[in-house]
């Protein structure tokens, strides 16, 4: 086991951004043509009770923002929701979301009988997701289990232990999750994915490439110390593999879309960012 690693709240660390995504997506909920429905982001983002330019859900939105990227959340989270929804249809029970943050898709997706998520995230970070959907009478709508462990750590045992079933094809999603990991804990995350996946299992991962690159941009820098957010201090440097490398090697296979390619399959159009124009979305199976 390594020496325990820094801790996080909904607050503070990579949890802040998990309230970022929470806002964009209740934002998103609110439009006419909105991707997704999210009724509970804006009670994760009251609850917190903090008073912040990208969390405040009514607040005028400059489309030239890239602090804010709700086109974009809407875009990511349907495509994600979408593969969840698919696999379930297609006879997958068993799903993981790796560090989940404020996704609540185990409370608001339509989940066929017999389902079951397993969350993984920090303890804190459970707690409070957890705590707010109860104060809003939120019931799972599968079994739904969730797992408190650091994902730099050894969360496949926190997640055998937990009751995963590893002769069962899985369904697993780890959305907005890479940037934030060492390249040797997201060379062991694929790995254990690997080889925790039964044959007919399906992955669903978002990359974003150079990520500790585009956290470096001059604009993004002024916008994350605006708001309180150390950028480089949360995004790891180091060499990496991509995700599509460390899949083939892995005997997966793949297939990819640019942020900007899944923006046009929904009818949506993005703002060039660093981020959305380095976001790929990977769809995988293991046969």
């Amino acid at each position: 086991m390594t020496a325990p690693q820094q801790q996080w709240d909904i607050t503070s660390g990579v949890g802040i951004t998990a309230l970022a995504v929470a806002a964009a997506r209740a934002r998103e909920s609110l439009r006419p043509d909105r991707l997704i429905n999210d009724p509970y982001a804006s009670a994760f983002v009251e609850a917190a009770g903090l008073d912040l330019p990208f969390l405040r859900l009514e607040a005028p939105r400059e489309k030239s923002d890239p602090a804010l990227m709700t086109d974009y959340v809407g875009v990511r989270s349907r495509i994600f929701d979408d593969f969840l929804v698919t696999a379930a249809e297609d006879g997958l029970r068993q799903v993981v979301v790796l560090a989940s943050g404020l996704d609540n898709r185990a409370f608001r997706l339509p989940w066929p009988a017999g389902t079951r998520c397993f969350e993984l995230d920090q303890p804190l970070v459970l707690d409070f997701k957890l705590r707010v959907l109860g104060a809003e009478g939120a019931r799972p709508l599968c079994a739904h289990t969730p797992v408190p462990v650091d994902l730099r750590d050894d969360w496949a045992a926190a997640l055998e232990a937990a009751g995963f079933d590893g002769a069962l094809p899985t369904a697993w999603l780890a959305e907005g999750l890479l940037p934030y990991l060492p390249p040797a804990a997201e060379e062991q995350l694929f790995r254990e994915i690997d080889r925790l996946s039964a044959p007919g299992s399906r992955a669903a991962v978002e990359h974003i490439d150079q990520a500790a690159a585009v956290a470096r941009e001059p604009q993004l820098l002024a916008d994350g110390e605006a708001y309180g957010i150390d950028l480089k201090a949360l995004l790891p440097e180091g060499e990496r593999r991509a995700p599509q490398e460390q899949l083939t090697a892995l005997g997966w296979r793949w297939s990819a879309a640019s942020a900007h390619e899944s923006a046009r399959g929904l009818g949506r159009t993005l703002p060039s960012t660093g981020a959305t124009d380095r976001a790929v979305h990977l769809l995988a199976r293991k046969d």
